[in-house]
């Protein structure tokens, strides 16, 4: 029996909103395809693994390797003998420090698989995969549903537009709660979620689960002996001879999957009302199964799965689901690509270098084939380079191939002058034949946006004689890693290294005397603040120089004015007072507002949240563009000065775990530490604190709340924005960063 009066209203809804329609997705020919793609690209999956830390991502990817066939041992995070984790750092700590590619067969599929880190410190890796991802897993605590870390991935995911399927991991937990899940994932990532999986307990322990879509019981028998690696399934379909409980539940959430999914899919939903006797115990899996991939791609709703990684239960399911409901790159391909055709369009996402290999670029194939000893062409740098080799990935192993056609993952040898974020192609005269087909605007794929550093602190060599190794070290990892920035202190001579967080920073401080054996000390961690104006200034500046035979003369009136938002970066307009218009002198005048708003006033901190209007300029015959910018940017500096300006700081969303009983002792903590509370919520017995705190008082803070709270309770923290300081904290701040007020 299924629910009694499931039809009447819901169907009656249903009909109304069909004035709505969907297009259904288009099923590709498997024989060709007009970009070159190879048959066989139906059967790739380019998918990253997505979570919260420590939730369980890598021990997933572990045991997909597994079952797959591609290793013969189970990978533990605990025992620091993972695939993915390969880092002495990341297998030190028991995090994903940076990004994995492995690549692996499943059932006649070929899946590309990314492990992202899920310490907020390393968002930059997150973001720099998902550009080139197909589909992603979210692997969720069932334990405690979406976490701070979730929204942040679930964001950058939805930016670029990836359809996703969720996994509820640790289903073991005694606290693992799918109802609470599912209300997690409804209210805090405002999508549907279609659970189709009803987990299946005895005596507290998960032993199998009920798969809605098959209507089949899958179970994993205990084993006669070895190790229980999970790697035997039973599948037996639901009859009337097992308990009737567990049959009537199976069949309302049989219903309610189908419902679900009917509102969110109008063909689906149209073969439901042409049905003259509509059940939905009698929809077909496959019909169901095309429905939700449907639903899938579309991103309307979040298919969920349930089970345990670190007991071995459950991932083979997800396998299956990763090659039924997400897309191959037929589907999922950036629109730009296609005014390549058949030619090559690669994308350069990632770059890490071997001691013998050199750089290593990876790239994800968007057209063509990419081949080892060819010359292919950076369209983002205007140069050409030269391919000497080609490897597939296997975290850090790798296999020479011969080619890497359309749609795939690979790593490239030999490009010297390539780094994130490059377009890649066959060759400049295909640039320009793709450039005209996209209305002469550069066909260039979409660069990956880089985090501004919070934190910065010196770094010094033990000596001055690795000084140049050093150097030469910051400049290896910069490229590899984009978030971490590199400057010389004007007054000081010292370098000066910024980054994501602590972590980030301690992280690359072990790189650095490991990897390229130099023993640096780093200085104290300071906070890398912003400033801003709050009222409006005028100045005018001349330049008159000499120089050789040359004569410069500029003049500029520049003005200044606060923008309504803080965090908004610096908006420069040029009034063309004279009527003349040089493109080479505007860019000019642009670079140097700029250049000017790169140092502020108070401290020398980059500038947000201004306007500058440059009013007007003008230039004798002869003046370079280099010397009206430098006018540009004194009277910029001049006015920014003449403005009342002001310190902004960085504030943390924090989300804190702890107990009933140390609730009142970690908000005593957060108040003195200028936190705002902004949530308590109960989550199975603990209690969840949400704030939005200073990053200058939050130094060390996971130490010490577990100091605080005997080791009980456990904090995540991420970037929110910058706010404007009050006049007695930036008089602080200003004397304790110069040494005067």
């Amino acid at each position: 029996m299924f629910r009694k009066n499931l039809n009447s209203q819901w169907i009656i809804s249903l009909i109304k909103r069909k004035q709505i329609r969907w297009t259904s997705i288009s099923q590709k020919s498997t024989s060709s395809s007009d970009n070159g793609i190879p048959a066989d690209v139906e059967k790739i999956r380019n998918i990253g693994i997505l979570a919260h830390i420590d939730a369980g991502k890598t021990t997933t990817t572990e045991r997909m390797l597994y079952y797959s066939g591609t290793t013969r041992h189970l990978g533990d995070v605990d025992d620091g003998d993972t695939v993915t984790d390969y880092m002495p750092q990341e297998r030190d700590r028991g995090i994903t420090i940076t990004s994995a590619a492995v690549t692996f067969p499943w059932k006649d599929h070929r899946i590309n698989l990314i492990d992202t880190p899920g310490h907020v410190d390393f968002t930059m890796e997150v973001e720099r995969c998902l550009r080139v991802l197909d589909g992603a897993v979210a692997v969720l605590d069932a334990s405690a549903g979406v976490e701070a870390q979730t929204l942040t991935v679930w964001d950058q995911a939805n930016h670029h537009g990836i359809p996703r399927i969720g996994f509820l991991n640790k289903m073991d937990k005694p606290a693992a709660n799918v109802d609470m899940c599912l209300t997690s994932i409804r209210d805090k990532l405002n999508t549907t979620p279609l659970l189709l999986q009803l987990p299946v307990m005895e005596s507290k322990v998960l032993v199998g689960v009920i798969d809605l879509v098959s209507m089949e019981t899958v179970t994993w028998p205990a084993p006669s002996k070895g190790i229980d690696d999970g790697s035997r399934l039973n599948h037996c379909p639901l009859s009337e001879s097992q308990d009737t409980g567990i049959i009537n539940q199976a069949n309302d959430a049989r219903v309610d999957l189908v419902e679900q999914v009917a509102d969110l899919n109008d063909e689906f939903a149209d073969k439901i009302l042409s049905s003259p006797s509509f059940n939905p115990l009698h929809i077909s899996s496959q019909d169901l199964m095309r429905a939700i991939r449907n639903v899938t791609f579309h991103q309307r709703g979040l298919p969920i799965l349930c089970g345990s990684s670190l007991k071995n239960k459950g991932v083979q399911l997800l396998m299956d689901a990763v090659n039924n409901y997400l897309p191959s790159p037929l589907y999922n391909k950036d629109p730009l690509v296609e005014v390549y055709g058949k030619d090559l369009c690669a994308y350069a996402f990632k770059i890490i270098h071997d001691k013998q290999r050199g750089p290593l670029i990876f790239l994800r194939v968007y057209s063509g084939i990419l081949k080892p000893q060819s010359a292919i062409y950076n369209a983002s740098r205007n140069c050409t380079e030269r391919v000497s080799r080609l490897l597939y990935v296997m975290a850090d192993s790798y296999q020479e191939v011969t080619s890497v056609p359309a749609g795939n993952i690979a790593v490239a040898v030999g490009l010297k002058q390539t780094v994130t974020g490059d377009t890649i192609v066959a060759s400049k005269a295909a640039y320009n034949i793709a450039k005209k087909k996209h209305s002469h605007q550069a066909p260039l794929l979409e660069p990956i946006k880089v985090p501004e550093p919070v934190f910065f602190c010196t770094i010094e060599p033990p000596s001055q004689a690795y000084q140049a190794d050093l150097e030469r070290a910051l400049e290896r990892l910069h490229r590899e890693d984009p978030s971490l920035q590199v400057k010389t202190d004007d007054d000081t001579g010292q370098l000066i290294l910024s980054g994501m967080g602590e972590l980030h920073l301690d992280i690359i401080q072990d790189r650095i005397r490991k990897e390229y054996k130099i023993d640096v000390e780093l200085g104290p961690l300071q906070i890398s603040y912003r400033e801003t104006i709050s009222g409006t200034a005028t100045a005018s500046t001349t330049l008159d120089k000499v120089i050789g035979d040359k004569h410069h003369l500029a003049r500029v009136t520049v003005s200044v004015e606060p923008l309504d938002d803080h965090n908004k970066p610096v908006y420069v307009t040029v009034l063309d007072s004279d009527g003349k218009k040089d493109d080479e002198m505007q860019e000019a005048v642009k670079d140097g507002a700029l250049s000017a708003c790169r140092q502020g006033p108070l401290l020398g901190f980059p500038v947000l949240g201004v306007a500058v209007t440059v009013d007007k300029y003008s230039v004798i015959p002869g003046t370079s563009p280099t010397m009206l910018a430098a006018c540009v940017s004194q009277a910029t500096h001049n006015a920014l000065q003449q403005a009342t300006a002001s310190l902004l700081e960085p504030i943390m969303n924090m989300e804190i775990t702890t107990s009933e009983e140390r609730l009142q002792v970690v908000l005593g903590d957060v108040a003195r530490r200028r936190g705002q509370v902004l949530a308590v919520e109960n989550r199975m017995g603990t209690k969840v604190v949400s704030a939005a705190t200073p990053l200058a008082e939050m130094m060390g803070y996971s130490t010490a709340l577990r100091s605080l709270t005997s080791g009980t309770a456990s904090c995540s923290l991420e970037f929110s924005n910058y706010q404007q300081m009050s006049f007695m904290e930036q008089e602080s701040v200003i004397q304790k960063l110069t040494g005067y007020s």
